[in-house]
């Protein structure tokens, strides 16, 4: 049992490592430059930007450690980067062992189709919990070495609201890696859709007449600088994460199950 899930987490063991570091090196120098300016400076800049930009970006209470860390790391590279990082990820999971003939070889072993797939989706847990783990611990601790404080239940939180939305954009990359035959193919339109969900969130969704179709985008459903200033959320829209994440991954299992491989 979970021999392949096994098998994708230690070939997924540096490349977690060397993101996680890289994530919490950026996450250092933010709240280093954050320590240099003046934070009335950064109100300043934010009420002389355009409000869909301010919305783009997740802005508010710029000149707090709360609102700069949601608008420069939370909302940028936890959803745009790593969103597109896990659907990327994902997207390989079976393209490549079609592609390399290698699935032939798997599918011979007495694993189930359906069993196969999670199990490979499964492995993905291994960065997704690193990163939400590590580099909250250490942007929680940078905090307070600047001599700022941050309420470490809104910073938690943040990143456990995160994993449902992550789980979506890895669950978009499962479904075209299952539709697609060639790995680089499946990879580059993981890498659209998610940054075109994202603009059609952060750039459609500023005009009132098309405000609605930001509801199909996974990322208006997540909000991480109001969780960290204050805790606010929704539970509803987490539980339309959940939800979303579920009928993509069954999407994937039937789609999988139908394929002549």
């Amino acid at each position: 049992m979970l021999e392949t899930t096994q098998y994708e987490m230690s070939r997924r063991l540096r490349g977690t490592a060397i993101l996680t570091v890289g994530v919490s090196l950026y996450v250092a120098f933010i709240v280093w430059y954050f320590s240099l300016l003046d934070p009335s400076a950064f109100e300043q800049v934010a009420q002389s930007l355009p409000p869909a930009m301010l919305d783009a970006f997740g802005i508010q209470e710029l000149g707090s450690i709360e609102g700069f860390l949601g608008g420069q790391i939370y909302t940028f590279v936890w959803l745009l980067g790593l969103g597109i990082y896990f659907a990327y990820a994902a997207a390989g999971l079976v393209a490549s062992d079609i592609e390399s003939d290698r699935m032939d070889l798997l599918l011979s072993f007495p694993v189930s189709r359906s069993q196969l797939l999670i199990e490979k989706f499964a492995s993905l847990l291994l960065p997704l919990i690193t990163l939400n783990v590590v580099v909250g611990g250490a942007a929680y601790g940078l905090v307070l070495a600047i001599g700022e404080t941050i309420d470490p239940m809104y910073l938690a939180l943040a990143h456990l609201l995160s994993i449902p939305y992550l789980l979506v954009c890895a669950a978009i990359g499962m479904v075209l890696s299952v539709l697609v035959d060639r790995t680089s193919v499946a990879e580059r339109a993981a890498i659209g859709v998610v940054f075109v969900l994202w603009l059609v969130e952060s750039a459609v969704g500023a005009a009132e007449d098309f405000a609605w179709i930001q509801n199909i985008s996974p990322t208006h459903y997540y909000s991480p600088t109001p969780v960290l200033i204050d805790g606010t959320y929704e539970l509803m829209d987490t539980g339309i994460l959940l939800a979303g994440f579920l009928v993509l991954l069954v999407a994937s299992q039937v789609l999988f199950q139908r394929r002549d491989i």
